[in-house]
């Protein structure tokens, strides 16, 4: 039988590189080497692709790792014209039947590398252009998911221009004494923090501008933090929900990347029957109407028993060996490998019923 030649693509220039290393590494280590051949294509920090089965071996930057430069969208012009055509379809176009890009965060997560996957008609894993763009930005999310009629948290919006316009003693007035301050379009708690003053407060804001041009400011939930896995295209299911435990103040970067134990994951949580349900049944409803398909991690507050709070949604979610989505899939029956073979089924099938789609009138 001939294997399906896998594209993993990882690294990327977002602040959640490392963490991309680590999920093409578990992703890598859980494939069935019967079924697939694996094609390692690394982008470093400055947004250039290279290939090489060394490129996963170390934590140091991936240019000096990599083999056999493919350069898609960097150098000047005359490089980009001469080099691009022949290795972009030798390396994209016919070596490999489908991309499974497992870059967090921008570039990766936001429909860029979606994109340029889907000019070139190659089948990937995940989300599209538009619900990998819409699920990115927080504020966008926020405002399709109110108007869906789906309970999000209390917050504003602020671009850098507003900067003065920010202003504490009326945010606090109405948001409460403690808030979240946030980058709109970054994931892994990178650039978030809690402010219980306003020096905090101040501080929080200029770390946001830091990573975006647009900060998200958030209630402070006094609850529960709920997660819940999403698969499918058009039918997609819903995992068991799973409950994070923090002993610390908040789901830091590190928490959840460094230091295991600073966490605990309660997996199946502990809710009840109702509201385990109504929780897989807004997972499905925010996954539908984001425009997601192949895989998401829905994230939830429950505030009280009964009310529940639609935080954000990842639509490329980490995949390391500590991470919810493959952990919630496990305890819902499916096992990682099982779970990657899904993956990729669906892409497949995404890309051949795309496929049949009329381009012309004629």
């Amino acid at each position: 039988m001939t294997k399906i030649r896998v594209g993993i693509f990882f690294g990327g220039r977002s602040t959640e590189h490392e963490i991309s290393i680590q999920s093409a590494k578990s992703i890598i280590k859980n494939l069935n080497r019967s079924t697939y051949q694996i094609l390692l294509i690394g982008v470093d920090s400055d947004g250039r692709f290279f290939l090489g089965e060394e490129s996963i071996s170390k934590h140091m930057p991936l240019a000096a790792q990599m083999l056999n430069e493919v350069r898609l969208c960097s150098g000047d012009h005359e490089e980009f014209s001469e080099k691009l055509p022949d290795r972009l379809d030798e390396n994209l176009g016919t070596s490999i039947d489908v991309a499974f890009p497992i870059i967090h965060g921008s570039g990766g997560e936001d429909g860029t590398i979606q994109g340029l996957l889907g000019a070139y008609k190659v089948p990937f894993v995940g989300t599209g252009v538009l619900g990998s763009a819409m699920g990115m930005d927080k504020d966008i999310t926020k405002r399709i998911l109110r108007d869906a009629g789906i309970p999000i948290t209390n917050h504003r919006t602020y671009r850098r221009q507003e900067y003065e316009c920010i202003d504490y003693e009326e945010i606090t007035s109405t948001l409460g004494d403690i808030v979240f301050v946030k980058p709109a379009s970054l994931g892994s708690s990178v650039g978030v923090s809690q402010a219980a003053t306003k020096a905090d407060f101040i501080q929080a804001i200029n770390e946001a501008f830091l990573y975006d041009n647009k900060i998200i400011i958030e209630e402070f939930i006094q609850g529960r933090e709920i997660e819940c896995a999403v698969l499918g295209n058009e039918y997609p299911e819903a995992s068991c929900t799973g409950e994070i435990v923090v002993k610390g103040c908040f789901y830091s970067y590190g928490a959840k990347y460094l230091n295991e134990y600073d966490v605990d994951l309660k997996i199946p949580a502990e809710l009840s029957p109702e509201i385990a349900a109504k929780i897989r049944k807004t997972a499905l409803k925010a996954f539908r109407v984001l425009c997601c398909e192949g895989m998401a991690r829905v994230d939830f507050f429950l505030r009280g028993d009964h009310e529940v709070l639609l935080n954000e949604i990842n639509t490329v979610p980490g995949f390391t060996e500590i991470s919810m989505y493959p952990k919630l899939w496990e305890a819902s029956g499916v096992q990682y490998g099982e779970l990657l073979d899904t993956l990729i089924m669906l892409a497949l099938s995404r890309h051949k019923r795309d496929n049949n789609l009329r381009m012309t009138k004629n």
